[in-house]
């Protein structure tokens, strides 16, 4: 990385915008998750298991994740045609492929699960952050899994390699041979997706890759902790209890 290099909102290469993370939203789901990185936003609701229809598209052996992908038609400053597009539709089976290697399908054969996501603002990386949120959604739906999801987009700005380009930075880059690299990963850092757009040597994608894995490992903590929360943490109150007991002590 360049000596001199400095990100417009003053981040670190290594550094994400903020994170927000909350289970339970949509009451009405099985299992709903919001996640936000600075103004991107995605919410993730879970419907099933159900019994898959039509009866000919069923698994005997495995049940069906199906998952679908939309960008609200307000989520951007130019307002986008409403319903699916082949962008959202390629979206859509992208989030399938990366949460399939940690949901036990197995464990359901003949259904299948919807997740739908629906990014309602949208400031770049919005299909990682669909991922994070319909991981979440999938174990607060209490879906048999093998541990959380966890997604960033990987990117280069001024040749340097960079966590979780914003809007802006994407634009600026444009011009120059933009490089984007959504990657998800499982929380024992096993690859379930990447993408590249744009190009990148050798040394930089690994680079890259790298940076993922930590930034990935502070998103699992945000998504665990969102879930923990949900259940009434117990950990969070016995902290509570010990600092007052510290507090006792001490006078």
């Amino acid at each position: 990385m360049a000596k001199n290099f400095k990100r417009p909102d003053g981040r670190k290469n290594n550094e994400h915008r903020p994170i927000k993370a909350k289970v339970g939203i949509i009451p009405n789901a099985d299992g709903s998750a919001m996640f936000s990185t600075g103004d991107t936003i995605a919410i993730a609701a879970v419907y099933g298991p159900r019994q898959m229809h039509p009866q000919h598209k069923q698994d005997p052996e495995k049940g069906v994740l199906r998952c679908t992908y939309t960008m609200n038609s307000f989520s951007v400053s130019d307002r986008i045609r409403p319903g699916p597009s082949r962008r959202s539709m390629e979206i859509g089976k992208i989030t399938q492929w990366a949460l399939e290697p940690a949901v036990m399908l197995e464990k359901f054969p003949s259904t299948v699960v919807d997740v739908h996501i629906n990014i309602i603002q949208a400031d770049a990386g919005t299909r990682c952050a669909g991922i994070n949120a319909a991981s979440m959604a999938l174990a607060h739906a209490g879906i048999p899994m093998k541990g959380l999801i966890s997604s960033i987009s990987v990117g280069k700005l001024d040749k340097n390699v960079v966590v979780d380009l914003s809007k802006e930075e994407e634009d600026f880059e444009e011009g120059e041979g933009a490089t984007d690299i959504p990657i998800s990963m499982t929380s024992d850092k096993e690859l379930t997706h990447i993408q590249l757009d744009g190009k990148i040597d050798k040394k930089q994608l690994k680079e890259a890759i790298k940076l993922a894995e930590e930034a990935c490992e502070e998103i699992k903590k945000i998504q665990t902790k969102a879930l923990k929360e949900s259940l009434g943490n117990e950990e969070s109150v016995d902290e509570d209890k010990d600092k007052d007991k510290n507090k006792e002590k001490s006078e």
